[in-house]
């Protein structure tokens, strides 16, 4: 049911997007597709892994490399949110239509990365105990808040990691070097990855509220003529 939730906001959101182009016929927001698919592959990664993870034997390598394709690819799904900058580029006589657009790709991006989170929250708690999952959660909220500065202001990409380790090394460096006069660069992933935890938090919260379910009657109380009987507050369901 969440898989096909997502992909019908999927949907919607494609659909939006090409709505926009031809209504406006610009296609300045066609990057918001990129994005939308990019915050699809953390999910296909936790996917993996917790495929390899229930097969014993197969702990190994294979499972670490998509562990860690799944941590270097997830701040891409909360990313969609930075976009909101596009709407202050320039004055648009389309702003809510745009804001509207982008908020819907961006809060799809954001579930698709919560859902892979929470896969990799389970196979951390199956090895290592409840605690350690929820340290495992803030120390990727971190992570990902910095990942997305890196792509935000530095213009980074999670691939960068191969294809350009040593801009990457010396944009970093750069950053160790001098922190103190970049406090922006501080104070938006702390800002950023605190966002992410307590939006986790929250989600997580709500998938595990219990639907109140009202207490069943006797059978007697159902037999026409027969008063009406009302179970105690509080009565366990039959």
């Amino acid at each position: 049911m969440p898989m096909l939730a997502l992909a019908f906001a999927s949907a919607v959101c494609l659909g939006l997007v090409c709505a926009q182009i031809v209504w406006t016929g610009n296609i300045r927001y066609g990057f918001l597709a990129w994005n939308l698919f990019l915050a699809w592959l953390p999910l296909a990664f936790a996917l993996l892994a917790q495929e390899r993870f229930q097969q014993a034997a197969a702990r190994n390598w294979r499972f670490a490399g998509l562990a860690g394709a799944w941590l270097l690819f997830f701040p891409n799904a909360p990313y969609i949110f930075t976009d909101l900058i596009h709407l202050t580029a320039r004055f648009s006589a389309h702003f809510w239509v745009d804001l509207v657009l982008i908020l819907s790709c961006a809060l799809t991006g954001l579930v698709l990365g919560f859902v892979s989170l929470y896969l990799m929250q389970g196979l951390v708690k199956r090895m290592l105990g409840g605690p350690a999952s929820w340290l495992f959660i803030a120390g990727v909220a971190g992570l990902s808040g910095f990942g997305v500065w890196l792509g935000r202001f530095l213009r980074f990409n999670s691939w960068d990691v191969l294809c350009r380790p040593v801009e990457l090394c010396s944009g970093l460096g750069f950053w160790v070097a001098n922190p103190r006069g970049h406090r922006a660069s501080l104070a938006f992933p702390a800002l950023f990855g605190t966002f992410l935890f307590i939006t986790y938090l929250m989600l997580y919260a709500l998938t595990h509220l219990r639907h109140a379910q009202p207490a069943a009657l006797p059978a007697e109380s159902r037999k026409p003529g027969h008063p009406r009987v009302t179970p105690p507050l509080g009565a366990a369901s039959a």
